[in-house]
């Protein structure tokens, strides 16, 4: 069964959201993956958006956290400063899933702006809750499309924490967790290495090179020693993901591959 190299990154970031785990999910990819994971490896992972839906089971992904299809579905729904207050600083999140439109080799996204933040090149949708959840979440993943100018050396503007400038970064900062775990791409799966916490690929997607994810890399990425690979989505995985997308296509009036 023929994927393409999306269906690859969903599939690889859905994998790792463990079965029973309490997920904090961002709008976009990171939804996209984890309802993937609810839908297939992961029944009784609990989805949690921060407009307050607490085990959230949308039948079609969310436009915004505002859409009625996450209250309609969930176990519950709180008022959104409880999610923060007693889920998100209480200690009481597994897993953050964050996209970002650049991350830098410590893990830290940039949000906010492309270019100068008093006279940007491009405005960004902005924070969110991505800098609570990024600072506070026991765990991290961060989930994007891989480009030289996504995967950049410096960003133009740190609007969530990962690990700072490597090493004990995140613990000076007095953040709690372990942040940023992984990094998930259309090339390859990244984790951070251990005692410097700069991410280094640690599997690459099948028919994916070295070249490739260097060349889509804006500083010097590194390999781990043993890079494996990943393995191909499944037949369940693709039907699954691709039903998802057909039924929210249909549900908002999109065409085909649009969700």
């Amino acid at each position: 069964m023929t994927y393409t190299t999306n269906e690859m990154m969903t599939v690889a970031a859905a994998r790792r959201l463990k079965n029973g785990s309490v997920c904090f999910v961002g709008i976009g990819l990171p939804s996209k993956a984890a309802n993937l994971a609810r839908l297939t490896s992961s029944p009784d992972v609990v989805l949690i958006y921060e407009s307050g839906p607490i085990g959230a089971k949308p039948s079609v992904l969310p436009l915004s956290i505002g859409d009625g299809e996450l209250a309609e579905t969930a176990d519950t729904v709180v008022p959104t400063g409880e999610i923060f207050r007693y889920w998100l600083q209480g200690g009481r999140i597994d897993v953050g899933f964050l996209g970002a439109a650049q991350v830098d080799r410590f893990g830290n996204i940039n949000t906010t702006v492309v270019g100068d933040y008093h006279s940007p090149k491009v405005r960004l949708p902005g924070a969110g809750g991505a800098p609570e959840i990024a600072g506070s979440a026991k765990s991290v993943l961060i989930i994007l499309k891989q480009s030289a100018r996504s995967f950049v050396d410096k960003l133009d503007f740190i609007t969530s924490v990962g690990h700072g400038e490597g090493g004990d970064s995140r613990k000076r900062l007095g953040l709690p967790g372990a942040g940023p775990v992984g990094i998930i791409t259309d090339l390859c799966i990244m984790e951070p290495e251990e005692g410097t916490h700069e991410f280094v690929v640690t599997a690459l997607h099948p028919g994916v090179t070295r070249e490739q994810v260097v060349a889509a890399t804006g500083w010097a990425i590194r390999f781990a020693d043993s890079v494996e690979q990943t393995a191909e989505p499944t037949i369940v995985e693709l039907t699954a993901l691709r039903d998802l997308e057909a039924r929210t296509a249909a549900a908002h009036g999109q065409a085909p591959g649009e969700a």
